[in-house]
């Protein structure tokens, strides 16, 4: 069926049409990631708030370039490894800039940067008793996914891959069954490595994508960035369109019979 009307997606009582979240951190400067920003689509952008600055005039801010008026800032906690210090990041930034809907990750001390998903927990209960609207960095644990949407989460964001690597989805399975038994949003968040990623999360229903790395550090971050849009669009469109059975045999595109 043709659409006929815009195909948005709602988080937290907020309406989106695109469904292509970006970062803010790993770019030359502001003005290439504000670039990417718009060649993207992308109406969200989440910010480190330890990591960039938003208040400091005697430096580039990234306000000067990312526009709050043309953006909606999503703050996240990169950087923080306990609940605690997660908690006093968000709050801090709702004092600072009003914000309210909020990306968690509390991350564990290792290489391999994984949410430490007890912290996690704990964080998010403290957050939404605070008030808070709170989207969820996890593990791609199916039963985790679960006991976040029950402890309130607004979105759930499990992991395709370590964050930065590049390796695209390593469990399509749990995606998908997180997908399934999900009531509110999922977008996969780190690991995306390319367009065809993006494009698999959104043929398992996704109903976003979150990346920083992939445009940041990609050799054209710009045609990236719009690269990253359209695969978003077309995995969407694939998956409200429906795939074809897979088959373990061949079937002729034409009909056989009557065949001179």
């Amino acid at each position: 069926m043709t659409q006929t009307s815009p195909d948005t997606w709602t988080v937290a009582g907020r309406t989106f049409i695109s469904r292509l979240i970006v970062g803010t951190g790993k770019y030359a400067d502001y003005a290439q990631n504000a670039a990417a920003a718009e060649a993207a689509g992308a109406e969200i952008v989440t910010v480190a708030l330890r990591r960039v600055n938003l208040s400091d005039p005697s430096q580039p801010m990234l306000v000067d370039y990312v526009k709050p008026d043309r953006f909606t800032f999503l703050p996240n906690t990169a950087g923080c490894f306990t609940g605690e210090d997660a908690v006093r990041t968000l709050r801090l930034a709702r004092e600072a800039g009003g914000w309210n809907l909020v990306k968690l990750e509390v991350l564990s001390d290792t290489p391999h940067l994984y949410p430490d998903m007890p912290e996690t927990v704990r964080a998010l209960e403290m957050l939404v008793k605070d008030g808070f609207d709170v989207m969820v960095y996890c593990t791609d644990d199916v039963v985790m996914a679960r006991h976040l949407e029950e402890a309130g989460a607004a979105a759930i964001m499990p992991a395709a891959a370590p964050i930065g690597s590049g390796l695209g989805i390593q469990n399509r399975v749990n995606i998908r069954l997180i997908v399934e038994q999900a009531k509110v949003p999922v977008l996969v968040d780190a690991g995306v490595g390319t367009a065809s990623d993006a494009t698999i999360a959104m043929e398992l229903g996704c109903d976003a994508v979150l990346m920083n790395t992939a445009i940041a550090q990609a050799r054209d971050p710009i045609l990236m960035a719009s690269a990253m849009k359209h695969a978003v669009i077309a995995g969407r469109e694939a998956y409200l369109a429906g795939r074809m059975p897979q088959r373990r045999y061949a079937s002729a595109s034409s009909p056989l019979s009557g065949l001179i």
